[in-house]
């Protein structure tokens, strides 16, 4: 079975504020595949957190193909310890707005077979963490999902 790597970071200028997602897509042995930036308006970090998972799940559909993505092994990284201990059912999904971008990540993950979050600490998420500064400070091109 194949595998992909997607590291996912938000962030948020001001919490709530102006804030922007990362996402990089990568190959089982570390090669990038692709990397987005993009600013989605205001909002707390962990809706940040939590738009940039779901961008990254439609991005790697999108990149892989929705039949061939079903035979990859999907393991997602994130510097977000809520969103992976709520992703992994060890936290409640407690506040309205999170509920609803995790019913979302929930129905993204339809038809995908072999799905796993995994918490890494912030020096192991340096790209994605790269892509969000860029958004921020116009550097990146928005690379929008449609």
């Amino acid at each position: 079975m194949s595998k992909i790597i997607i590291n996912t970071d938000g962030g948020s200028r001001g919490n709530p504020g102006e804030g922007a997602i990362g996402v990089v897509i990568s190959d089982e042995k570390g090669n990038v595949i692709k990397t987005y930036g993009e600013r989605i308006g205001i909002c707390t970090n962990n809706e940040a957190e939590y738009k940039a998972l779901v961008f990254g799940l439609k991005k790697a559909k999108q990149v892989i193909g929705k039949d061939k993505i079903k035979d990859y092994e999907i393991e997602v990284r994130s510097d977000s310890e809520l969103l992976v201990n709520q992703m992994n059912g060890k936290y409640k999904v407690q506040d309205e707005k999170i509920g609803k971008l995790f019913l979302e990540v929930w129905n993204l993950r339809v038809g995908l077979s072999n799905i796993s979050f995994v918490a890494i600490r912030r020096e192991e998420n340096k790209l994605a963490d790269k892509m969000v500064n860029q958004a921020f400070d116009g550097i990146t091109k928005n690379q929008k999902l449609f």
